[in-house]
């Protein structure tokens, strides 16, 4: 077993209490990645070993279009535990902030209904939850023994199931280290082919695969504990990977995620599903799943009709498009700036409509680290790594120049990408005289839809993001 797993064995559980009967509720697990987007899984296509996640699509339903609320780590976790699109959650729509205890979350909905919860390495964060020493994602345990060994018997279970990979920082080199060809690594289409980036996307690779494996040991775990077909497993990720125009930004690189789910008592296998789903949607499908009443301001819903109506593709209509969105990730702007670059997109079948509310502002902050609000911030809204490096030393290069740009470079108002034309997302032809009508009707669609779900953006509050608490530090330029 891995050295994640401390203590018991699942073999010695199994000894120790035998199987734990299942309870008439099913079990809760959500096994969440950090900074893991699509396609990065072997059931997608992609040369990545993920093997259990490729047995949790093929036993249950892979998502294909699954999407997270905002492309950074703190309003998309507090998105999962309320339901809640990321901008109703005041501080907590940033990264680094306040946790708001306005929201019903599901783990404490679930504990007050008869559930054991808790949770395990990385929970809703990072940030501060004042008044409580608890996680909004429940009580954290050291080891995933440690959770069942004081789960008493008989009770359904909710484990939050966290994970630091395949969050940076890497160990240069790891990823070929591990047998991963650089040949066999995907390129976004933003990205320049040269052996840097492709080694870094390598390093990246390998720890999706230890993820999927720390995630294979629990379900062999739950396995010996006669707990596993009783059991609804969502794996996913948080957002997109940790690299230029993926993590921080609404391109499918950083707002699409992996998602598999299986519940073997209850959903028919071997589906891929093309509905668009957001993972605000996990936490009414949880209180659903489980008998209890969703509370009515969620603003996700619901997925246990879609997951047990045994059918494939588009099972319901409505669900034909997805709002996403971000305000401040780190403090990042030229001084005195301390605000974040505010945009929202909405994603159809067909294109990706993106409003860029602040286009004088650095979409990845500014590249003038000595001018940075936050002392020597540098394109801080990206994490520091080789790739970030490769496209900084070649940002004037000829041939080079444009990947830069396309990560770093300031954006206009509106961006919109036709997805059958363009599916990597670099040809912005919003200003293109023949798509006025797309665009038109996108940005009256998405429009609306913010309305309805109560962004403060579209009734004159924007600035309240800006002005919230961030508690944390920026990437900085890596002077000698």
């Amino acid at each position: 077993m891995s050295t994640r797993f401390a203590a018991f064995s699942a073999l010695a559980l199994v000894c120790l209490w035998g199987p734990i009967s299942s309870a008439a509720r099913p079990n809760i697990v959500l096994a969440i990645a950090d900074d893991w987007g699509w396609p990065h899984a072997g059931a997608y296509g992609e040369n990545v070993a993920t093997p259990t996640f490729d047995r949790l699509a093929k036993e249950g339903v892979l998502i294909e279009n699954a999407y997270i609320s905002s492309p950074s780590c703190t309003p998309s976790r507090g998105a999962i535990i309320t339901g809640q699109h990321f901008w109703r959650l005041g501080p907590a729509a940033n990264l680094r902030s306040v946790w708001p205890s306005t929201f019903a979350e599901y783990p404490k909905l679930l504990a007050a209904d008869g559930y054991f919860v808790g949770s395990y390495r990385k929970g809703w964060g990072p940030g501060i939850f004042p008044g409580s020493t608890v996680s909004p994602a429940g009580k954290r345990y050291s080891s995933v023994e440690g959770f069942f060994e004081a789960r008493p018997d008989d009770m359904p279970f909710c484990l939050w199931f966290g994970a630091s990979d395949p969050h940076r920082p890497y160990r240069a080199g790891s990823g070929v280290a591990s047998g991963i060809k650089l040949e066999d690594v995907h390129l976004f289409e933003h990205f320049p082919d040269s052996d840097e980036v492709r080694s870094d996307v390598a390093d990246y690779y390998f720890e999706v695969q230890r993820f999927d494996h720390d995630v294979g040991e629990l379900v062999a775990l739950l396995e010996k504990l006669g707990e596993l077909d009783n059991t609804l497993i969502v794996m996913t990720g948080d957002h997109g990977m940790p690299f230029p125009r993926a993590k921080g930004n609404l391109y499918d690189s950083g707002a699409r995620v992996p998602m598999a789910i299986r519940w073997k008592d209850r959903v028919p296998g071997g589906r891929v599903v093309s509905d668009f789903v957001s993972t605000n949607d996990l936490a009414p499908t949880f209180l659903d799943a489980a008998g209890l009443a969703i509370p009515e301001q969620v603003s996700g819903l619901s997925l246990v009709d879609l997951l047990v109506s045994g059918r494939s593709g588009r099972v319901e209509q409505h669900r034909d498009h997805v709002l996403i969105g971000r305000e401040r990730h780190v403090v990042a702007q030229e001084a005195p700036d301390l605000g974040g670059y505010p945009a929202r997109g909405i994603r159809t079948d067909d294109f990706l409509y993106i409003r860029n509310y602040a286009p004088d502002r650095w979409p990845a902050g500014t590249p003038d680290y000595e001018g940075a609000a936050s002392p020597n911030a540098w394109l801080a809204d990206c994490d520091n790594g080789p790739t970030k490096w490769f496209l900084w030393q070649h940002r004037d290069d000829p041939e080079l120049g444009e990947y830069y740009d396309l990560s770093f470079a300031k954006r206009p108002a509106e961006e919109l990408y036709d997805l059958k034309k363009d599916p990597g997302q670099v040809v912005n032809v919003a200003d293109d005289s023949s798509y006025t009508r797309i665009r038109t009707a996108l940005a009256v669609r998405m429009t609306q839809g913010l309305v309805d779900a109560a962004d403060p953006r579209m009734d004159g509050r924007g600035d309240l993001f800006d002005s919230q608490p961030y508690l944390g530090g920026s990437p900085r330029y890596p002077q000698p």
